[in-house]
């Protein structure tokens, strides 16, 4: 038996109907090589077998491994330790993707498909999914990346998969700035949240509340609240602190997170700012502002005590 060389390793694993079939088929469009449900006393058979004849330099594309409940020998922690004696005992380049959901989309994506849940073939899907969760959280908990399919469709699972683990990407971790509000529903994905309702509320002004903070009006009005350039200025130099360890620690990918009530005004205005920071200190931060677009409503927003312009 041929001694295997290094390889890039990504262990794929989650909840069924959380997205790992949409997941592995991207990769292999990709150009990665996929196993699914390969059992784990076959893997180094699998690394240590030569590609047939005629697919030299197929070697080196990166190996994509399909690990669920439903793989025969299914141990979660006999996984995780296998999967660092790869890493540490054969230099393989190892990576571990885990994919979630909600229990309640879950139950809904199994009702619609009419499929049955792999752990509860005689019983409801709720009781799969729960035993599931069990057997699955030490992958979870050690998995270097996790994805929420909650809100996914299959496009945006894709898209993600391609953002993440394209064979072009770059060795620095793909950040982004997200501006969001939180009566439209926390992100599921960001690694740091940071909140912004403590400023001055532009939606209660009359002449702003139909604009954005990307306005210099709007943007004015948040920059003279005195709380605003003593918390901003500290939240950015917790960033260039944090995110650089957040790289050394092999983490691909980085999501930083400002919301406000609408995510309208004061959020989007932060990160803007923020990402114009970390830009200007080295970094290569994209900004999406996923709420900036929705009208404005009052039932949404707190309005504040003391009139129009106190902070909310």
């Amino acid at each position: 038996m041929t001694q295997s060389h290094p390889k890039s390793i990504l262990l794929l694993s989650g909840v069924s109907g959380a997205g790992k079939t949409t997941a592995l088929k991207t990769l292999e469009d990709m150009g990665w090589e996929v196993v699914d449900n390969l059992p784990l006393v076959l893997l180094d058979r699998l690394l240590d077998t030569p590609l047939p004849a005629g697919h030299a330099g197929a070697d080196d594309r990166p190996l994509a491994l399909g690990i669920d409940a439903r793989t025969r020998g299914f141990d979660a922690n006999a996984i995780v330790q296998r999967i660092k004696a790869l890493r540490d005992n054969h230099g393989h380049d190892v990576e571990t993707l885990f994919l979630d959901c909600s229990g309640t989309e879950l139950e809904r994506r199994f009702a619609e498909t009419r499929r049955r849940h792999p752990l509860a073939l005689d019983r409801p899907a709720a009781d799969g999914i729960a035993r599931e969760r069990e057997l699955t959280e030490p992958l979870r908990r050690w998995a270097s990346q996790v994805i929420d399919t909650t809100s996914f469709s299959s496009n945006a699972l894709q898209q993600a998969i391609r953002d993440r683990f394209s064979r072009e990407r770059l060795s620095d971790p793909v950040l982004t700035i997200l501006s969001f509000g939180f009566s439209r529903g926390m992100p599921r994905n960001a690694d740091l949240m940071f909140d912004m309702r403590f400023l001055r509320n532009p939606h209660w002004d009359d002449a702003l509340r139909d604009k954005t903070g990307q306005d210099a009006d709007v943007a004015a009005y948040i920059m003279a609240d005195p709380a605003y350039e003593e918390a901003v200025g500290k939240i950015e130099e917790l960033l260039k602190i944090v995110l650089p360890r957040y790289a050394e620690a092999g983490k691909a990918y980085i999501t930083v997170a400002f919301g406000c009530t609408g995510g309208r005004h004061r959020s989007v205005h932060v990160a803007e700012r923020v990402a114009r920071y970390l830009q200007d200190a080295g970094f290569s931060p994209t900004v999406s502002h996923r709420n900036m677009e929705s009208a404005p409503q009052d039932s949404l927003e707190k309005r504040p005590p003391g009139g129009p312009k106190a902070i909310s």
